[in-house]
């Protein structure tokens, strides 16, 4: 998929202690940040955070304060074009042009790539089978859905066959389903040998696509790791138990607290019993326990905490609340025409 030439072994992205200023904010805070090739890495953070910002200062189009990074090993600072023909950026809002047809829009974003017209038309052909649109090629876009939108959008970002791909929130506003289709297009650019860097306020979206995430917080990246090395550094598994007879439920409670020397939660109207675990492997050792005391047991299930209460733990508050809305104006509502330039 890459039409360009990188340093081997070098990562996708590399930087260090990068600092963006608008006034009296600080909108990135020395974030450090490592983008291995051909993986998916999300960076998560509320409306405000600062993802759309550092996004922007490693794509050229926001001059970094203070660090440095790298693209495949190229100064962004010291070689801005090189970078910029190494990677396509697809912000948070569809920026294709709503007086053309889907097939004009990707003629279009190929010419100003410098494309040759017959090389333009028949990458813009091939990317909108790729993606599910050649039947909408010659419709307006005043037609399109949202979902077709965005597709196109991502498209357009793919012309010219980048390594690299900036995500910045690509299911905002999107339905369920659609947002489905667009995770599934997604996990295809990797197979196909790119690598993504994906901005996120969804945990979800997060746990499903990014091979690892890092968690941005007022600026400031707070955790980073995979999914599940998230949520085990913030809390414990648990064990839930249904029982059979509600009469077994103080013993069952007896039982499992000899095991693991703490006392579970019960909800007797319910059979139920939460017991929070060290290890997951020690929910083995309690049913055992349970069956050698012939306390019947109707169904179980182990849990991990969930994305939503690892990033309640580290912050304080979910992503559902913006942290700088006097932050970098663009950071909450990208502005597609600037996002374009790199591509």
């Amino acid at each position: 998929m890459n039409n360009h030439s990188s340093p081997t072994g070098s990562p996708a992205v590399e930087a260090h202690g990068l600092v963006k200023e608008f006034a009296d904010m600080r909108a990135v805070d020395g974030v450090d940040l490592t983008v291995q090739r051909g993986e998916v890495f999300g960076v998560l953070g509320p409306n405000g955070a600062g993802k759309t910002t550092m996004l922007k200062m490693l794509a050229t189009l926001l001059p970094i304060d203070a660090g440095e990074a790298r693209i495949f090993g190229t100064d962004v600072r010291e070689h801005p074009h090189v970078v910029r023909q190494l990677l396509g950026v697809t912000g948070q809002y569809a920026s294709v042009d709503e007086n053309l047809t889907a097939s004009e829009n990707l003629m279009l974003f190929g010419r100003l790539q410098g494309l040759p017209r017959a090389r333009a038309r028949t990458t813009g052909l091939e990317l909108l089978d790729q993606f599910g649109l050649m039947e909408a090629a010659d419709k307006p876009i005043s037609q399109f859905s949202g979902g077709m939108r965005r597709r196109l959008d991502l498209a357009a970002s793919l012309i010219t066959r980048p390594p690299l791909i900036f995500l910045d929130e690509p299911t905002t506003g999107l339905d369920p389903r659609t947002r489905g289709e667009m995770w599934t297009t997604i996990r295809e650019l990797v197979r196909d040998g790119c690598t993504v860097l994906l901005t996120t306020q969804y945990l979800d979206e997060a746990d499903q696509l990014a091979d690892r995430i890092a968690v941005i917080d007022r600026g400031v990246k707070v955790a980073e790791g995979t999914s599940d090395e998230l949520k085990s550094s913030v809390g414990r598994s648990t064990l839930q138990l249904q029982l059979v007879s509600s009469d077994d439920m103080p013993a069952a409670a007896r039982v499992a607290e000899s095991v693991l020397g703490e006392q579970p939660v019960l909800t007797p109207e319910a059979r139920r019993m939460n017991i929070a675990l060290q290890r997951s492997d020690q929910a083995v050792d309690v049913l055992i326990a349970l069956r050698e005391q012939h306390l019947a047991i109707e169904s179980m299930t182990v849990q991990k905490p969930s994305l939503d209460e690892v990033f309640l733990a580290l912050t304080g508050h979910d992503t559902s609340e913006p942290d700088h809305p006097s932050d970098d104006p663009q950071d909450d509502v990208a502005d597609p025409h600037n996002l374009e330039t790199v591509r």
